[in-house]
């Protein structure tokens, strides 16, 4: 097991920098100019152009481009955007707010997901299973961002039991836009507990265990459940990168001060900088939290070994 970490680690290095090269290569493709851009209705002089696109290495190619940027980020230096400030300490103040509102998609997920796909899975045709067939097509179907703009306006302005938007409430700042950005994962989750359960309660070992007179809450927890969960892990794991990004959306709609909201600002202003710098953290965690799953498959079946 140790061996197969360590070379999943190190398999990491090219991912990063063929991820960050591609981000790169698409920010330095945007169209217009960042500098003239920044100054608004009011044009710079000349030389403080040139002396700006001298200092971020606008003129030059993009490989000259992307290979100063690597250099920095070996040092540990990220960058800095066009008001002097770092990028990293944006990334360290943050990193926070996203991480919260992810974990609390992510327990959103996990709770309502499982519950809700466990209880149809059990009870297959009946009112609750087509409630839940129902729900999760029509949270698949709907985008996020219209059912952020909904539930804000219905919840928030409408019936006032939730924050519209900011994080001032603390941690019930977070309910409303962490279930909206879990809604359609949540939803997958759902179906495929579901799936994978009454597909698992028609296995032989199923029959076996019944037939040695088990009642029916063993079988389903110590022999079911078990192995129906290994499907949703690999797609919850995956699901934790995927909900990093799609945080952009989500922090937008409820005007939420985190990587994702850092990072649309940043295309916006075409600050490369910010934009590689972010995403490329979140193709870390994204690589990261695959591995944990990977791990987690020993422990919820123990025939499955690394060589």
């Amino acid at each position: 097991m140790g061996r197969y970490v360590a070379r999943r680690l190190l398999l990491t290095i090219p991912v990063l920098i063929g991820a960050s090269f591609l981000i790169f290569a698409m920010v330095y493709a945007l169209p217009g100019d960042p500098i003239r851009a920044l100054a608004g209705d009011r044009p710079l002089p000349a030389s403080v152009q040139a002396a700006l696109r001298a200092e971020y290495n606008l003129d030059d190619p993009l490989l000259v481009q992307y290979g100063k940027y690597v250099l920095g980020l070996v040092q540990g230096d990220f960058g800095t955007d066009f008001s002097g400030r770092p990028v990293l300490q944006t990334i360290s103040e943050r990193l926070p707010v996203t991480a919260t509102l992810t974990g609390v998609a992510i327990v959103f997920e996990i709770i309502i997901g499982i519950a809700a796909g466990v209880l149809a899975g059990l009870r297959r045709g009946s009112f609750f299973d087509n409630l839940v067939l129902v729900t999760t097509t029509l949270l698949v179907s709907i985008p996020v961002l219209v059912l952020g703009f909904v539930s804000q306006y219905v919840l928030g302005v409408r019936l006032g039991v939730v924050p519209v938007a900011g994080i001032n409430e603390g941690l019930y700042s977070y309910l409303l836009p962490g279930f909206i950005l879990a809604a359609i994962s949540l939803a997958y989750v759902a179906r495929l507990t579901r799936t994978s359960l009454a597909d698992s309660l028609r296995a032989d070992y199923v029959r076996t265990a019944r037939a040695k007179g088990l009642d029916r809450r063993t079988v389903v927890v110590r022999h079911t459940l078990r192995n129906s969960l290994i499907p949703v892990v690999t797609f919850i794991g995956a699901d934790i990168g995927t909900l990093l990004g799609g945080a952009i959306i989500t922090e937008s709609v409820f005007n939420i001060p985190g990587l994702g909201r850092a990072v649309f600002e940043s295309i916006q202003r075409q600050e490369g900088s910010v934009v590689v710098g972010v995403i490329t953290l979140l193709v870390f965690f994204f690589i990261f939290f695959n591995l944990v799953v990977d791990v987690l498959y020993a422990v919820l079946d123990p025939r499955i070994r690394y060589e």
